[in-house]
C-alpha cells in the first residue's frame, strides 16, 4: 500500500453547529486576556529551505505556549470557559488523554478552581502523568488503549455527571468539541497578523500532523472560510501504524486505525477520527502522508542542531511531525505523485507547526542526542 493518498476536496465547509461555532469564536479575545499569553513564534529557516530546494519554509512554534509547552492548551481553556458561561456550577471536569490535552486540561480546571479527573492509557510516560498532576488533576492510567480510554472517560462521566472535555466528537456530543476547535483558532488569527496577509495565503502548503482530526481540521476550516478556493494545498500527517484518518479516507468512511498503535508519536497515537472533524477534513485535505518513528526522530534532531543562520527549535515526537511529511515527500521519488498533486516545487513557500516542545524530556534527549 501506498505511503499517501490524494484528495480531491470540495472546498466548501458544510452548515452545522460545528461551522456555526467556529464561526462565532472569539477565542483570540479570551486568550489575550491572560497573563500568560504571549504570541507564539513565526520562524523562518531560510537555510534549510535553501537545502531543501524549496522558496520559505516557516515553524509556527508551540513549544512554549502559557509554559505548557504544546498548543493543546489554546483547546481546553477556550472549551472551559464556554461550558462555565453556561453551567458555572460544574465541579469537575474530565478527559481521556495520551498528555497534552489532558495537562491543557487540568491547567484550565486549576484557573478556575474546578476538579479535574484525567485517564490516560497504558504506556503513557510518567513525566506525562506528573505533568498533569502538577496541576492539580487526579490521573489514572488503565490498561487500555487510546480509543478505549476514550470511552471509557465518556462512560464514567455519565455514571458520575462529570463534565467530559474531549478533543473527540461523535454522536450527540459535538458542542465542547467544537469550542475546543475553535480554541485552536487563536494561533492561526495570530499567526496571519504576523505576516499580514490579505486576499491570498503567504504559504502554498502545510503540512499538518493529525490525530483524531481537531486540530487539523480547525486549521482547514480557518484557510477555507478565509480564503477559500484560494486556500493553501494542506497535506495531513499520521504515523504509520495509527493513521486514523489515513485509513478512513481509503475505506470512504470514519474508521479506527488499523496499525498496531505502536509509535513514539503518543499524541497522534489516537482511534477513530473526530466526526466533526472528518467532514472538515474530507471536504478540504489534499493530501494525506503516514510517516515511521525513525521518519520523525530525525525531524527532531533536524530542528534541535539547526544550520548556522536557523533558530534551534525544541521539537517533541508529534511536534515534529509536519517537517517529517515534508521531508519524505522531497526525500521518496515514490511520493512524485503527491508532490506534482500538491505542487511542491523549487517555488513552493511550506508551512509547518511545532506543536509541541519536550513534552517528554527524558525520551526528547534520547532521540537528538544520537
Amino acid at each position: 500500500m501506498k505511503d499517501y493518498f490524494l484528495n480531491h476536496p470540495t472546498n466548501k465547509l458544510d452548515k452545522n453547529s460545528t461551522n456555526q461555532i467556529l464561526k462565532t469564536s472569539k477565542s483570540i479575545f479570551f486568550h489575550k486576556s491572560f497573563d500568560e499569553y504571549k504570541k507564539s513564534p513565526l520562524i523562518e529557516l531560510s537555510v534549510l529551505a535553501k537545502d531543501l530546494n524549496i522558496t520559505s519554509l516557516y515553524v509556527k512554534d508551540e513549544s512554549f505556549r502559557f509554559g505548557l509547552n504544546a498548543f493543546k492548551v489554546l483547546g481546553a481553556s477556550y472549551a472551559v470557559s464556554q461550558i462555565l458561561k453556561k453551567n458555572p456550577n460544574v465541579s469537575v471536569f474530565c478527559t481521556a488523554t495520551d498528555g497534552n490535552h489532558g495537562r491543557a486540561l487540568a491547567w484550565s480546571a486549576e484557573k478556575y478552581n474546578k476538579k479535574c479527573v484525567v485517564f490516560v492509557p497504558k504506556d503513557t510516560s510518567e513525566l506525562r502523568i506528573k505533568a498533569i498532576s502538577n496541576h492539580g488533576a487526579k490521573v489514572e492510567m488503565l490498561d487500555l488503549n487510546y480509543e478505549e480510554t476514550c470511552k471509557y472517560a465518556y462512560n464514567i462521566s455519565l455514571k458520575m455527571n462529570w463534565e467530559l472535555v474531549q478533543d473527540a466528537s461523535w454522536d450527540n456530543y459535538k458542542i465542547i468539541p467544537a469550542y475546543i476547535m475553535s480554541g485552536y483558532l487563536s494561533h492561526f488569527i495570530e499567526m496571519e497578523n504576523q505576516i499580514n496577509s490579505l486576499i491570498k495565503p503567504d504559504f502554498d502548503i502545510l503540512f499538518l500532523q493529525c490525530g483524531v482530526g481537531s486540530w487539523a481540521a480547525s486549521a482547514i476550516w480557518y484557510y477555507l472560510n478565509r480564503y477559500g478556493s484560494y486556500k493553501p494545498k494542506i497535506v495531513l500527517v499520521e504515523p504509520t501504524e495509527s493513521c486514523g484518518v489515513f485509513d478512513s479516507f481509503i475505506k470512504g468512511k470514519r474508521t479506527s486505525p488499523s496499525g498496531n498503535l505502536k509509535t513514539i508519536m503518543a499524541g497522534l497515537n489516537c482511534g477513530i477520527p473526530s466526526k466533526s472533524a472528518w467532514n472538515i477534513i474530507k471536504n478540504g485535505c489534499d493530501g494525506l502522508i503516514k510517516i515511521s518513528d525513525n521518519e520523525v526522530k530525525a525531524s527532531m534532531r533536524l530542528f534541535y542542531n539547526s544550520n548556522i543562520g536557523d533558530s534551534k527549535i525544541i521539537s517533541g515526537e508529534s511536534g515534529a511531525a509536519g517537517l517529517a511529511g515534508l521531508l519524505k515527500c522531497l526525500n521518496d521519488s515514490k511520493l512524485e505523485g503527491l508532490n506534482k498533486h500538491i505542487g511542491l516545487n523549487k517555488n513552493s513557500r511550506v508551512l509547518v507547526f511545532n506543536t509541541e516542545g519536550d513534552t517528554d524530556r527524558d525520551s526528547f534527549s534520547k532521540i537528538v542526542e544520537k
